[in-house]
C-alpha cells in the first residue's frame, strides 16, 4: 500500500492531529506508538535515584507528626522499622522538611526556686478566703495592666 494515510481511533490522520496540535508529525506518531504499546504516554525511564519513600510513607510520617508534635525524627525511623522500611535519620529530616515541618527546640526557663514557692504559698493562703467579687475584681485589674 506504499504511503497511506495512517489513522488513529478517533478516526483523524496522523497529519490531521499534528496540525491541530501544532506539534510535529513524528511527535504525535511517536505518542500513538507509546500508547498502543504500553497503554499510557508516561515516560518510562527517570534519571536518578528512585526515592527510598513512597508518597503513603511520607503521608504516615506526616500525619503521626502532626498527631503528636513531640515526635522526634528517630522514634519516626523506629515506626518505619516496624513497618519493614528501613531509612536514615537524614531522610526522614529531609522528608519532614520538604512538607514544611521544621524542628525546633523548646524555649528554656527557669525553674521555681525556694523563695518563689514560699510567696505563692503566702499569696494563696492569704487570698484563698476571699469571695468571687474580688477575684473578678483581681482578673480585670491584672488584665487592663497588660
Amino acid at each position: 500500500m506504499g504511503k497511506s494515510r495512517e489513522i488513529n481511533q478517533c478516526g483523524s490522520s496522523l497529519g490531521a492531529i499534528s496540525r491541530c496540535l501544532k506539534v510535529p508529525r513524528s511527535s504525535v506518531q511517536t505518542i500513538i506508538r507509546k500508547y498502543k504499546k504500553h497503554g499510557n504516554v508516561q515516560p518510562s525511564y527517570r534519571s536518578g535515584r528512585r526515592r527510598i519513600l513512597s508518597p503513603r510513607e511520607e503521608r504516615f510520617l506526616v500525619r503521626n507528626l502532626r498527631i503528636n508534635p513531640r515526635t522526634t525524627a528517630k522514634d519516626l525511623v523506629k515506626m518505619l522499622a516496624q513497618t519493614g522500611k528501613t531509612v536514615s535519620l537524614s531522610t526522614v529530616k529531609r522528608v519532614l522538611y520538604h512538607h514544611e515541618l521544621k524542628g525546633y527546640s523548646g524555649r528554656r526557663k527557669q525553674l521555681l526556686q525556694n523563695h518563689h514557692k514560699k510567696a505563692r504559698l503566702q499569696f494563696a493562703t492569704a487570698h484563698g478566703d476571699k469571695n468571687l467579687n474580688f477575684w473578678r475584681h483581681f482578673l480585670c485589674f491584672f488584665l487592663k495592666c497588660m
